[in-house]
């Protein structure tokens, strides 16, 4: 069992009190986490103490400033539970590591003509880099569709994939309808097909005990500020043997081994990947959240947060004309409703009135909104700081708004 209320007093955002009047009740985490004190202390502690950039130099406090952003490498490497610490790049985030992906594969491995799938329930951040690469490259983009429970048609998935499908890129959780899609089953059709997997795990960083070898999948992105770590750092697992053949993305400095008026040689990976300065002390910062839920433990935080998603699906149908999109049997962190005809940006607005932080809109999942045909939704979702009180409260607060906009 978590001690919920210990783990609210190490994040300090959460006493805060909304335009200094109302409780703050913090139902946006699948946009973003809030920071446990250990984190900010961590990035405080490295631009007090630590502040230098990093491998190129050969005095101390470079020397001290690599040892801790590798020692964040390793953190990464073993949350995950990577084979290697050269497999673990860092990015900016999740779009950045995505976007990343869609460039190099496409120079590496995909040739005109050759297929790339995606899924209808996709972030932006895993369709729009493929339409660019797409008419850039001129291969063929398809999509697997999901059905009105959210869930994804795996049938048209064993139909679409051909000898030309060089990669299908998924989410792992979709951050409208919580759906936690079935990756082993999908990771197991592709690698028979020798088709490449990239995970999308921007929401199941948080939520879900990561293997990435037991996963078998080729690639996985997540960013730093899902997992309680600061905006800005992200991460792409990849395979080591696939890393070294890609091209890499950016060019300047630290990616080289040697630069000559006539040409480059790359530097191995994972530094390849990671031109310019880094932002080190994020990657810091990233490393010290790892390990501060690695202490919690995951799989109590999984049970927990389950725990909360039921007990808040359950109080949401109590109320007459409330639809939930999404109802998945296998479910995590997040659900997207709407109250009847009452529009979404109404009632979210009428709720922060009321202190309570919850997303409206598309989400940055249009196609998901024009396949149920409808503009947006409210969104809650939860973390492991939040309570099943704070969710009774928020019902208060949801009756009343739905009274007031009726």
């Amino acid at each position: 069992m978590l001690d919920t209320e210990q783990i609210r007093r190490d994040f300090p955002l959460l006493c805060e009190k909304v335009r200094g009047k109302q409780d703050l009740i913090y139902f946006d985490n699948a946009a973003t986490t809030q920071k446990p004190k250990c984190v900010i202390d961590a990035l405080t502690d490295y631009y007090l103490h630590l502040n230098s950039n990093v491998h190129r130099g050969v005095h101390w406090l470079s020397g001290m400033a690599t040892d801790a952003f590798e020692l964040a490498r390793h953190r990464v490497k073993y949350f995950i539970n990577a084979e290697k610490t050269e497999s673990i790049v860092f990015t900016r985030g999740t779009t950045e590591s995505l976007n990343l992906l869609a460039e190099s594969l496409s120079q590496t491995f995909i040739t005109e003509d050759d297929e790339v799938i995606i899924t209808e329930m996709e972030h932006h951040s895993n369709i729009v880099p493929w339409h660019i690469a797409r008419d850039k490259y001129r291969f063929k983009l398809k999509y697997i569709p999901f059905d009105e429970k959210g869930e994804l048609d795996l049938e048209t998935l064993k139909q679409i994939l051909t000898p030309k499908t060089k990669v299908l890129s998924v989410a792992h959780i979709s951050n409208t309808l919580g759906t936690v899609n079935p990756i082993k089953e999908i990771i197991e059709l592709c690698h028979k097909n020798n088709t490449l997997v990239i995970i999308d795990g921007a929401q199941s960083i948080a939520h879900l005990p990561i293997d990435v070898q037991s996963m078998d999948c080729d690639f996985y992105c997540f960013s730093g500020h899902k997992v309680y770590a600061p905006m800005g750092i992200g991460v792409l697992y990849g395979k080591k043997d696939l890393l070294e053949k890609m091209f890499p993305y950016q060019g300047g400095g630290e990616m080289i081994k040697e630069v000559s008026m006539e040409k480059t040689l790359f530097n191995d990976i994972p530094f390849r990947f990671e031109a310019g300065t880094p932002s080190v002390a994020d990657a810091v910062g990233l490393g010290t959240a790892l390990e501060y839920i690695r202490e919690i433990g995951m799989e109590s935080i999984v049970k927990y947060e389950d725990g909360l998603l039921e007990y808040a699906q359950e109080r949401l149908r109590e109320i007459e004309d409330i639809r939930i999109f999404g109802e998945s049997k296998h479910k995590s962190s997040c659900i997207s409703f709407l109250a009847g005809n009452i529009h979404h940006l109404d009632l979210g607005t009428i709720l922060d009135m009321q202190g309570v932080a919850v997303r409206t809109g598309h989400h940055c999942a249009e196609p998901v909104m024009k396949h149920f045909g409808i503009e947006g939704t409210d969104r809650i979702s939860f973390a492991m700081y939040n309570t099943k009180e704070e969710i009774d409260a928020f019902m208060l607060h949801l009756n009343k708004a739905i009274k007031m906009l009726k």
